[in-house]
């Protein structure tokens, strides 16, 4: 859907080993350090970890806080970023600045780059509201707001070319502007996080979102992602 990106700047290597090693100092004689050649490989070291910490609702989370994955997220609302980062238990943000990057704006009202790589705008189709009442947004109601973007778009140029600052003359953009951001967590905050937006009536942009989140967890801690995907995915349970 639409333009949205998650990517990985850099992850923990071994993330599941990394757990395992942490759960295994728990009841270790030894010092793990010393130990660690002798460590599972890392499916076996996740199987572990589900079955000794997860499997059966134990919810010993704490090791999965060891390993660290770094995300770059690209091109999602304004809206979406704000539900995201609302949940900052063990997550670290560092948000794209409309006060420094309102170049893009220009852009639009220039015609030098199109509307849609700068707001973003729900695609065509039915939807239900708060209330659960059904409607449509159709074509023509999209290509207006479109173009109230570009006029949008307009009027901010207007505005610095009579010498606004950048974070005044933001104030009358749209409110669904695309904003980048890093984002860093830990494996069981972005479970948390998953809990948290991965639900059916999560807002359709918190929805893809997690998908793409998903995406990345599963290729970094597959054991651990997969039994996510079995045992908690869009049930709404209590974050962990």
């Amino acid at each position: 859907m639409d333009k949205f990106r998650i990517e990985v700047i850099k992850a923990t290597p071994n993330p599941q080993q990394v757990m395992w090693l942490a759960m295994h100092q728990d009841y270790s004689e030894e010092f793990v350090w010393d130990q660690r050649d002798r460590a599972p490989d890392e499916t076996q070291a996740g199987d572990n970890v589900i079955k000794y910490l997860l499997a059966g609702e134990r919810g010993h989370y704490g090791p999965l806080e060891h390993p660290q994955i770094t995300l770059n997220v690209g091109f999602f609302p304004h809206s979406m970023m704000q539900q995201v980062r609302t949940h900052r238990v063990g997550i670290s943000f560092d948000v794209q600045s409309f006060r420094y990057t309102g170049k893009r704006i220009l852009d639009v009202a220039e015609g030098k780059r199109d509307v849609e790589d700068v707001f973003y705008i729900r695609p065509v189709g039915d939807y239900t509201n708060r209330q659960g009442k059904r409607y449509s947004y159709t074509q023509g109601q999209r290509s207006e707001d479109l173009e109230w973007c570009i006029q949008a778009s307009q009027r901010y140029q207007q505005r610095i070319a009579e010498g606004l600052a950048e974070e005044h003359a933001r104030g009358i953009i749209p409110f669904d502007t695309r904003q980048h951001f890093v984002m860093s967590c830990n494996a069981r905050s972005l479970m948390h996080l998953l809990d948290l937006r991965w639900k059916k009536d999560a807002q359709l942009e918190a929805q893809k979102f997690s998908e793409l989140l998903f995406e990345r967890f599963q290729a970094w801690t597959p054991q651990l992602a997969q039994w996510y995907l079995e045992t908690r995915a869009k049930k709404a349970k209590l974050s962990p």
